[in-house]
């Protein structure tokens, strides 16, 4: 039977949507992929600020130029120009990438799970930074605001209401974000033609005379590069947004980025001592009637842009379970974006790991110490994907002088960026060491289990499953009896299957079905195929499912039913009698094959230690049944040893028989 396509959601129908070329669309763009990026300015220059020895027109003249170049390379060549176009079917991030190479260069998973583990780690402080650096804008106008209490309230609150979905809220977050672009570029003019010499820092020799003689000028950079933190997130956001809506929007972006560091940078030589007045740049350019709007502003950015950080954690933890990188977890659907995806363990993690951020650093200029170090780890593993994705697809010398340059100036940032682990740094590359040993341990376990596993043409049961289907002295188990496969050959199953239905127990049943899910790199495949290897009587289902898509492998199977029951392959009436008059469906019932270890698998030290780590993760997945979205009223649960035991190193021997 051929392959068949399974019903779209609406979801794919909103999903492309946003990534029409219209009005709608780049404004929609704004709200979604700019939030990390586009609150920068609330912390960078002040940042900057701590970091120089002396301020004056040599070093703000270094620093801007700096902040231009890093915006320029990092953000508008490599992101916006080149990594955009290494898109997995329009999705786009680390794990996305990922899936494109890893047919070829598996090995290249440990790139993958460092740089998604960094990644989610220093996500962490993102909301915690922006939102504290946009409540302390309130300190001029009483200095003692708690800002501590009002930051966890705000916090609390946008991690609640992520159980009910932010599809509506999100439909204003474009519009917000459009404002707030606006507000930071038009007060950074007014700064800016007060001194438009500061225009000549576009001058790269600037940013190269403060970091090859300015003492500590290279530490600088460790501040500069908090301009581009977003830069993996904007990549990360392809699949909602496309790639034309991003490029064309990043260029109003980038404009009014510019615009407020330059007119910061104006206001900061003006005032050489605004650090220790206590004061941020960006408010300090806004007018006195205009900090209380500015501040709600960007509270509101600062808001929208943690928003896009927790959505984009639910979807690196989804895209890392669909890449058997990280247990199953239950994700919920609250709204009718694929977009809108819910991980209440990874949400409470989260809300959990910014509180313990806020309480900790207290401050912004804490958080600043401690910001960006990881990211700039993410940032270099996805270079070195990226390059091996380009690798046979553009010309040798352009690939090395891109690896080279980009190699380098990742390199030179986290250089840079080291100086903060004893300020807090450590934090992050803690929580991104634990992700990551996870994620590896995850991985190897399942890849050792796979290992363990054999496989039977399924042609070695056919017979015998005829002849117990015939068997009344067995008590009919179920009319549909379906099991879930892991064979990848459409004429194998596993020995598993074979000991359940035979050995463990003998289950006869009209109709057996075998079914095999396999997730494929295209995010929104969603096929299935039919093999019939006994007329009306056993089935095998292979299901091509995209890594974007929710397995409701319930409902699959029950569309599949339907199909065949309208081309009129198949009966799907019960065969009972007493059922079958009525037209009401067969029953179902799903074995779920818990396939365990046994004392007598024999590994070395490593494998044990994977193993062991290996269960004690599982506590944090989901059952099977849950996982695959079954009716867990129709489900019989087995534990079945995985594999064959290793031979005994030495067979018995028989000494003597008695009789009595």
């Amino acid at each position: 039977m051929k392959a068949q396509e399974l019903t779209q959601s609406k979801q794919g129908t909103h999903h492309s949507k946003h990534k029409q070329v219209t009005i709608t669309g780049l404004i929609i763009t704004l709200g979604i992929v700019y939030g990390d990026l586009g609150t920068s300015p609330l912390y960078v220059m002040k940042a900057i600020g701590v970091g120089l020895d002396v301020i004056n027109t040599e070093t703000i003249f270094g620093a801007i130029s700096c902040i231009f170049w890093t915006l320029t390379l990092q953000t508008s060549i490599k992101y916006v120009i080149i990594t955009l176009r290494a898109d997995n079917k329009g999705e786009g991030g680390i794990f996305a990438l990922f899936a494109l190479l890893r047919k070829r260069y598996n090995w290249a998973y440990v790139f993958a799970l460092i740089g998604g583990s960094t990644l989610l780690a220093d996500g962490v402080i993102t909301p915690s930074i922006t939102v504290t650096s946009a409540v302390e804008g309130l300190k001029i106008l009483h200095a003692d605001i708690p800002v501590v209490i009002i930051v966890i309230a705000i916090l609390s609150l946008l991690f609640f209401v992520q159980q009910f979905g932010t599809s509506s809220l999100g439909k204003a977050f474009g519009p917000l974000m459009f404002i707030w672009f606006f507000v930071i570029g038009f007060w950074g003019f007014f700064e800016l033609i007060q001194y438009p010499k500061i225009l000549l820092a576009i001058n790269p020799t600037y940013a190269i005379k403060l970091l090859s003689t300015h003492p500590g000028g290279i530490l600088i950079l460790g501040a500069v590069f908090l301009a581009t933190t977003g830069a993996e997130a904007l990549y990360s956001d392809l699949g909602h947004c496309g790639l034309k809506n991003i490029r064309i929007s990043w260029i109003y972006v980038k404009t009014t980025l510019l615009i407020s560091y330059f007119g910061q940078a104006v206001w900061t030589l003006k005032h050489p001592h605004f650090i220790k007045d206590g004061l941020n740049p960006l408010y300090a350019i806004m007018p006195d009637w205009f900090i209380l709007p500015g501040v709600i502003i960007a509270t509101i950015a600062a808001i929208i842009a943690s928003q896009a950080l927790i959505s984009g954690s639910f979807t690196l933890i989804s895209e890392a379970i669909s890449l058997n990188l990280w247990p199953k977890m239950t994700i919920k659907y609250p709204t009718e974006l694929k977009g809108q995806m819910y991980i209440p363990y990874l949400n409470v993690f989260l809300w959990v790991a910014c509180i313990v951020v806020v309480l900790l650093f207290k401050e912004s200029d804490a958080m600043q110490a401690a910001y960006g170090l990881s990211i700039t780890i993410t940032m270099l593993m996805t270079t070195l994907l990226l390059l091996l994705y380009l690798r046979n697809r553009i010309p040798l010398m352009l690939l090395v002088l891109i690896g080279i340059v980009y190699i380098a100036i990742e390199s030179a940032f986290l250089f840079a960026n080291l100086h903060k682990f004893i300020y807090g740094g450590w934090f992050t590359i803690f929580l991104a060491g634990i992700l990551a040993i996870m994620m590896y341990v995850w991985f190897n376990g399942r890849k050792i289990k796979n290992g363990l596993m054999r496989f039977i043409p399924i042609s070695d049961l056919l017979v015998i499953l005829k002849n117990v289907r015939e068997d009344l002295t067995i008590p009919k188990f179920a009319t549909n009896l379906v099991y879930i496969t892991k064979a990848n050959k459409k004429l194998d199953i596993e020995s598993t299957i074979y000991y359940s239905i035979l050995d463990k127990q003998p289950k006869r049943a009209d109709r057996y079905w075998f079914l095999h899910i396999d997730i494929k790199d295209e995010p929104y495949t969603c096929e299935y195929e039919v093999t019939e290897f006994v007329k009306g009587a056993v089935f095998k289902i292979d299901f091509n499912i995209g890594f974007r898509i929710e397995t409701q492998v319930n409902l699959f199977f029950r569309q599949v039913l339907d199909d065949l029951n309208l081309t009129n392959e198949l009966k799907i009436e019960s065969a009972y009698p007493s059922l079958k008059k009525f037209h009401i469906p067969g029953d179902c019932r799903y074995v779920i094959i818990d396939r365990i270890l046994t004392e007598e698998h024999r590994f070395n030290a490593t494998e044990r230690l994977i193993m062991n780590l290996s269960d004690m993760i599982k506590i944090l997945a989901i059952p099977q049944a849950k996982s695959y979205h079954l009716d867990a009223s129709n489900i019989l649960l087995e534990k079945v040893p995985l594999g064959q035991p290793d031979k005994m190193i030495k067979k018995l021997t028989r000494i003597k028989h008695h009789k009595y």
